[in-house]
């Protein structure tokens, strides 16, 4: 076995020398190819001197640094992100988390944006309960509880402390009905509407700018101003009826409205409050709708009375000023240019007699000078006695002249 091992070894010196001397010889060409290719890129021409050719085609090298190669991805796989410290794959909550980084970064980028825009975030402060209403009746049994005990009330007072909620005991082993009545503070105040003036306008409760608002659309939608005295209404028979004269001034519907807006109605609610230990319904719930605040209201204001901004409001009311006058520039030009291509004649014969009539406007002139400036206008039956009269007070004038000459000449 070891004399075989032996001559097996000796055999394959000579193979590894060959290998040996191939591989040196191959280093040494390469080298030379190298140094080859610098000299012929310092003889090109236009090529600074030291500068090597810009390197075409596939890297050379496996796929990744240090080679500058893309890494090879199979078909259908995703791209793993890779740690910085490590050459494993991340995991997928750490993937998770990263995402989790970008988008928070990203919402705060969009916030500080935001806040550009309107400083004054909405406040997150939640309304009590009771700061939606204006008054609150709970009115029991009367017979039960008696004419002196039976209401409980709560209304609102300049110190009034807001609550969540409110909480009644009354005494009592037998089920009660009992009515609740809630009034609602509405801000500003709203008004309920006679019943005529009401399906009139189509409104039952609104804020007393909204009535009259409507009321002068309904006089404009019926043409019911006069059109001489501009401040008086003629009213038709539905204004009669409700406001009981045949013609007002618009500025007395304010002071009529008054016997015409009554308070609100409240909202009602009845309820059984039951003893029975068997009755599983203990708790009763009521959507109610309530007016709020819009939470830009505040930031707008602030925005509108801003000082920083008033440059930038001001530029951007000059911009919709110019954009409007250039609408209205365009319009004009596209009703000259459509009623020119319907009528070309009559178009151009109007648009004269309109600066004619412009012309004497600003000049002062008397008569019409279109029309006088026609043969047809000398030949009408007045031209001969317009001559005479014409002749005559020449006539006249020269007299006077001659008269003043000779009492000159005589004293």
């Amino acid at each position: 076995m070891f004399a075989d091992e032996q001559q097996v070894q000796q055999r394959a010196q000579p193979v590894n020398e060959i290998f040996h001397q191939n591989n040196i010889l191959s280093q040494e060409m390469y080298a030379l190819e190298t140094h080859k290719l610098s000299q012929d890129a310092d003889k090109r021409p236009g090529m600074p001197s030291g500068a090597r050719m810009p390197h075409q085609g596939a890297p050379m090298g496996p796929p990744g640094p240090p080679y500058g190669g893309s890494p090879s991805v199979r078909p259908g796989m995703p791209n793993t992100v890779m740690e910085p410290t490590r050459k494993r794959p991340a995991s997928s909550q750490q993937v998770q988390q990263q995402q989790a980084a970008q988008n928070r970064a990203r919402n705060a980028k969009r916030r500080k944006m935001a806040d550009k825009i309107l400083p004054q975030r909405p406040s997150k402060l939640k309304r009590k309960f009771s700061s939606f209403f204006k008054s609150l009746v709970i009115e029991l049994d009367k017979d039960l509880y008696g004419p002196d005990n039976h209401l409980v009330e709560w209304h609102r007072t300049p110190t009034t402390q807001e609550t969540d909620g409110f909480q009644v005991k009354r005494p009592g082993d037998v089920s009660v009905r009992c009515t609740l009545l809630l009034m609602l503070d509405y801000q500003p105040p709203q008004f309920k509407l006679d019943p005529r003036l009401a399906r009139l306008l189509g409104i039952h409760t609104q804020t007393r700018s909204t009535i009259i608002q409507a009321l002068w659309q309904y006089v404009k939608t019926n043409k019911l101003q006069d059109s001489h005295e501009k401040e008086y209404i003629n009213c038709d028979k539905y204004f009669q009826q409700i406001f009981d004269c045949p013609r007002l001034k618009f500025s007395e519907i304010p002071q009529r409205l008054t016997n015409l807006l009554l308070p609100p109605d409240p909202i009602v609610i009845n309820h059984v409050i039951s003893v029975d230990p068997n009755d599983q319904k203990k708790t009763a719930c009521y959507d109610i709708d309530v007016e709020v605040e819009d939470p830009l209201k505040g930031q707008m204001s602030s925005f509108l009375l801003s000082t920083a901004n008033q440059q930038e409001i001001a530029s951007l009311d000059n911009k919709i000023h110019e954009t409007i006058e250039s609408i209205n520039q365009l319009k004009i030009q596209r009703d000259f240019m459509l009623s020119f291509s319907k009528d070309p004649k009559g178009y151009i014969q109007d648009w004269l007699k309109s600066q004619s009539r412009d012309l004497k406007v600003m000049t002062d002139v008397v008569g019409n000078p279109e029309e006088e400036r026609r043969a047809e206008f000398y030949q009408q039956p007045w031209s001969q006695e317009a001559v005479n009269r014409y002749f005559y007070c020449k006539i006249q004038q020269r007299r006077q002249e001659l008269e003043q000459a000779l009492a000159v000449r005589n004293t």
